[in-house]
């Protein structure tokens, strides 16, 4: 007799997630925010997944890492702060992420398909705006929340694009960070591609000194490090910087 075929998995859903949390689930179309504000304690509770492959395990959250790109929107550089709405890039960082307190902090080797992570972020987003914050104050800040998450997505506005650029940033910071607070022992360079992806020149320069701290880091371990192309000629070097 023939086996029957493994039935395939059942789809990615807010709700099946839900069922697994270990907290109560919130409170539906509650006139109240408190219901979302205790599901947003999941953001300062899962951690940031890319690190883990290196041994990382106590590393930040999702919430340590939207916090340091709100400030760092918040000290734009004059030549882009007089371009930008500051106050609602601040709010953009803060919105980016809000999906992964169900999603999960998804990287690029977990094998799920972009447009797959983009549902289940979307769902997400659209759970939190209508069902937790739908009947709050009108819905009007669940609807603003999740216009400034599209927005994000969409990538298309100035700040939109800053925010992308903030987001990287403070990817290399941090890799920067955990390979100085570790001695040396962990190299973490894989993630120093993401400063190719920079776009706005006041960010490249940011990212371009803390490319060259790390590497006057690892070279004070005697090991030569391969840098990435910040695809910006006119930046000047840290020692040029310093002699200003």
């Amino acid at each position: 007799m023939a086996s029957k075929p493994t039935p395939s998995p059942e789809p990615w859903s807010v709700e099946s997630v839900l069922s697994t949390l270990p907290t109560p689930t919130p409170q539906s179309h509650s006139t109240s925010p408190v219901p979302f504000f205790h599901l947003l304690e999941r953001l300062k509770t899962t951690k940031r997944e890319g690190w883990r492959r290196f041994g990382i395990h106590d590393g930040e959250s999702i919430s340590d890492h939207m916090y340091r790109m709100s400030i760092l929107t918040m000290l734009a550089p004059p030549s882009l702060s007089c371009r930008l709405n500051v106050a609602h890039c601040t709010k953009m960082a803060l919105v980016h992420d809000m999906a992964e307190s169900l999603v999960g902090d998804i990287t690029p080797v977990d094998g799920v398909r972009k447009e797959e992570k983009s549902r289940r972020e979307a769902l997400t987003v659209d759970y939190l705006a209508r069902t937790l914050l739908g009947n709050v104050a009108g819905g009007d800040q669940g609807r603003q929340l999740k216009k400034i998450w599209e927005e994000y997505e969409a990538n298309e506005t100035l700040e939109a694009k800053f925010v992308h650029d903030v987001d990287k940033m403070e990817l290399v910071l941090q890799m920067m960070e955990y390979e100085r607070a570790r001695g040396g022992e962990v190299d973490l360079g894989e993630f120093s591609w993401v400063a190719e992806r920079i776009v706005l020149p006041e960010v490249k320069r940011w990212c371009e000194e803390v490319l060259q701290e790390r590497a006057a880091f690892w070279g004070s371990l005697g090991k030569k490090i391969e840098r990435p192309k910040t695809l910006i000629e006119e930046i000047p070097t840290l020692a040029e910087t310093q002699g200003d």
